[in-house]
């Protein structure tokens, strides 16, 4: 009987649409989470997929001595490809030329992400047997060839190389690179017992059965072994996925919060709707299992109803968006499992726990009620809602983003939102006060309205600064990351790097790059040094202090220093000064933390057997991912002034070729001469200088930042779009009370002009008041995601100060006015039927 009932009604009131908006509000949330998810999911895919290409591999193991087969063998069970790879540094003759160069032994199959790029185009073949590729400075050393020895064989140069996908970024790593298969090793002889090797061991497959690999295979790797993915440091574009993954994470929690405040809104309106019908039902003599049968089945009906939509909704807007990607990011497709269990489970939550106070509000109003209508019943106290609340939408945050970090720092934007602006908003607004009883023109009349709804409008302040909040967060953050990677890649980042230059050599090769119009960063002394102790305490290894050895774990390796006297434009000052006193050093902020350097430490180094102690004036951070030199420790040119050094610089030569710049399709310097020319006569001139191509990473990467610079585009319209919704249920929420004051005010005379003036004032005062105290908190919530999770500057955006307020007021007016239209033109006796 009950069940029977409460469908009726749920069928009459679904068709008078008092149940839409409840019904809308959860549809945008289902489809706010399972679109978003979707969408950024496959995003992530794609640009981890693009950025893998740099490692050639979606996972690596780097060893200096053969792995145990038994890895191999777990990867082959989970279904994914391997390969092994060698590396080692070797001699290679021809005639009476002789060069060291970095040998790459390979198996079938790599690469196994990625294209091999050769001088005549991208290839996935490998060299012959007796065959080796080369690099093209390579050949300019030797004199281009018909074939090199290395060890105990002669082999063919067959192709050149122009770059390989896992070539990686060191400008230190001066010597060419060949490449041969594995199965030639054996026969050069070069490999014998202690002889130096690095094995890479190179894993692709799909992302659960990496997962499960890494899990299992990472703890058993030593302190010898890395394991290494796109987001290990060692790819340029690490810090530029990671930041793109956090932002795509950030903007489906905002979307979540987004839902979460409309869903919170429909509900609280939906049951002051239905305050009488409850107060009725009660003096019928409906019990109160009833009453919470006949409710709770709306509910469980309206949520059911809102998860299916919403869903739909979502695999629409993914199918939709598909269609605008570029193809490279489209062909991505990761499984809808995960982006529909998290929108069912965003429903059922959402639901039920923004609805259980307004919920319990109205199974408690009293039968008196239809007497006396000002009672509501049960008065509970607003922080069970802000308890009931703030847990789901975290728990629902975490359950998306798997981030404790993002997490709690939405949730204490919100709340933070919810204190600062119910207490400041309901301040603000009794501010009218004394000048809210006069109604002579619509500046007093919506001073009066804003103090009659006091404590409605420090609600419906709460729902438009929210949206505001979270719009602004987000332009502030995809601005922000677009112009850090705009800063790191500018339109002429250098892609040529010159290593091992000899002091002799600095002033003829400035003078060539002079004449053919080429402009080459600074020139940066180098210089190979061991930091053996801190503060007279020495150092050790990871190895020594696994065996029992005490002291200060150091970096087991030689350094490679410099000397400069002013900070370098790709570096940050955080500590101390830079530089002032002839012992002075500048450390790296990250060497500083993992070796607990402080300033005023004692730093003691050895260079060419010779001992160099000096101070710690500084802590720098160092934009690494600029593709620029950069070094962990930058010293006085006095304090290295003993020691023999060479020097590097880089340099941009324009690879793309124009109309009116190009030669036969060569592109040109600025002198006219033929990029290829260039790098040619610069090999020949001076041979023993190590030239660098990095121009095709820096393409790769540019491609990158590009797909993720769409990608926050389009998570930025999605989340317009749910704060436009979120507007919109925020006005609908007022508009019962609001019909009720109109026909009062057309029953006293008032005009339409005044009405609508009036009401359009209320709206956009309340629109700037919500501009103001949305500012507030996105600066608030802009440091916290600055400094604990992008790691970006912060700094405070002005022009907001003024911006914001004036677009509040003119979205909240416009909206107000185009949802009040109808009452606004409705005749008193209209206004009073339809209130009845």
């Amino acid at each position: 009987m009950e069940l029977s009932l409460a469908w009726r009604l749920f069928k009459r009131e679904l068709q008078q649409g008092q149940l839409l908006l409840i019904i809308l509000a959860i549809t945008l949330a289902v489809l706010s989470v399972s679109g978003l998810a979707r969408v950024s999911e496959r995003l992530q895919v794609a640009i981890t997929g693009q950025a893998s290409q740099f490692i050639a591999a979606d996972r690596i193991i780097d060893s200096p001595v053969k792995i145990d087969a038994a890895i191999l063998t777990k990867a082959e069970d989970l279904g994914l490809k391997h390969v092994t790879n060698m590396q080692f540094n070797s001699m290679v003759y021809s005639g009476d030329k002789f060069q060291l160069v970095t040998v790459r032994a390979v198996e079938t199959g790599y690469p196994l992400k990625g294209d091999i790029e050769l001088t005549s185009g991208k290839t996935k073949a490998l060299p012959q047997a007796g065959e080796i590729w080369f690099e093209t400075r390579l050949g300019g050393l030797l004199g281009y060839p018909k074939s090199i020895e290395l060890g105990n064989s002669e082999f063919v140069l067959s192709n050149e190389i122009s770059r390989l996908p896992d070539a990686g970024f060191n400008p230190f790593a001066s010597s060419p690179v060949v490449l041969m298969r594995m199965e030639d090793v054996a026969k050069t002889g070069v490999i014998q017992p202690g002889s130096r090797v690095t094995y890479l061991y190179q894993f692709a497959g799909d992302e659960a059965s990496l997962t499960a690999f890494e899990q299992s295979v990472k703890p058993l790797l030593n302190s010898t072994q890395r394991w290494v993915d796109v987001q290990s440091g060692d790819s340029p574009i690490a810090g530029a996925v990671k930041r793109a993954e956090r932002f795509l994470l950030l903007a489906s929690l905002m979307g979540i919060a987004l839902a979460c405040a409309a869903i919170g809104i429909a509900a609280q309106r939906y049951c002051q709707r239905h305050y009488d019908v409850v107060a009725m039902l009660k003096t019928f003599g409906a019990s109160a299992k009833q009453i919470r049968l006949l409710f709770g089945t709306h509910l469980l009906l309206v949520t059911l109803m809102g998860i299916v939509l919403g869903l739909i909704g979502g695999v629409l807007l993914d199918f939709g968006i598909s269609y605008l990607l570029p193809p490279e990011i489209a062909a991505y497709s990761p499984p809808l499992t995960r982006p529909l269990l998290l929108g069912v489970s965003t429903g059922l939550i959402s639901a039920f726990m923004f609805s259980a106070y307004p919920l319990t509000r109205l199974l408690a109003i009293p039968p008196l009620r239809v007497l006396q209508r000002q009672l509501e019943g049960l008065q509970l106290g607003m922080w069970l809602h802000l308890l009931l609340s703030l847990g789901a939408m975290a728990l629902l945050g975490y359950l998306y983003s798997q981030s404790w970090a993002l997490t709690l720092t939405v949730v204490a934007a919100v709340l933070l939102l919810g204190v600062l602006l119910s207490v400041l908003g309901f301040v603000m607004i009794r501010l009218g006060h004394s000048v809210g009883m006069k109604t002579t023109n619509p500046l007093q009349l919506a001073l009066a309205g804003l103090r009659r709804r006091a404590r409605q409008n420090a609600v419906q302040l709460v729902g438009f600064s929210a949206a505001l909040v979270l719009l602004l967060t987000i332009l502030a953050l995809r601005q922000d990351l677009l112009n850090e990677w705009q800063k790191q890649l500018p339109e002429n980042a250098p892609n040529y790097f010159l290593v091992n230059i000899a002091p002799d050599d600095a002033k003829p090769l400035n003078d060539f790059m002079t004449a053919k119009g080429i402009v080459a960063t600074d020139i940066y002394p180098v210089i190979r040094g061991r930091l053996t102790q801190i503060n007279g305490e020495a150092l050790i290894s990871n190895e020594q202090s696994e065996a029992g050895e005490k002291g200060r774990v150091g970096i087991s390796r030689e350094l490679n220093l410099t000397w400069r006297n002013t900070l370098p434009a790709n570096n940050e000052l955080l500590e101390g000064h830079f530089n002032q006193a002839v012992d002075d050093v500048s450390v790296e902020s990250g060497v500083a933390d993992r070796l607990g350097i402080g300033i005023g430490d004692k730093l003691t180094y050895v260079i060419d057997n010779q001992e160099l102690t000096v101070k710690v004036a500084s802590i720098r951070a160092v934009h690494w991912e600029t593709l620029q030199p950069n070094f962990f420790m930058i010293f006085t040119q006095e304090a290295l002034a003993p020691f023999a050094y060479t020097s590097m610089a880089s340099f941009y030569l324009n690879d793309q070729s124009t109309n009116d710049q190009a030669t036969n399709g060569q592109a040109l310097s600025a002198d006219g001469t033929p990029k290829d020319a260039v790098i040619l006569a610069l090999i020949q001139q001076f041979p023993t200088i190590s030239i660098i191509d990095v121009g095709a990473m820096v393409g790769q990467l540019r491609q990158i930042i590009e797909q993720v610079s769409l990608s926050l585009t389009l998570v930025l319209a999605l989340v317009l779009l749910a704060s436009a919704l979120v507007l919109i249920a925020q006005t609908e929420a007022g508009m019962a009370t609001r019909q009720r004051e109109l026909a009062v005010l057309r029953t006293f005379g008032a005009s339409g002009w005044l009405l609508r003036s009036a009401t359009g004032l209320e709206f956009a005062l309340l629109g700037g008041i919500a501009g103001v105290l949305a500012v507030i908190v996105a600066e608030f919530a802009l440091y916290l995601l600055k400094t604990q999770v992008f790691e970006l500057n912060v700094y405070m955006h002005w022009p907001w100060w003024g911006i914001a307020p004036v677009s509040g007021a003119l979205i909240v007016a416009l909206l107000g006015v185009w949802r009040c239209r109808q009452l606004l033109s409705q005749s008193c006796s209209e206004l009073l039927k339809a209130g009845s």
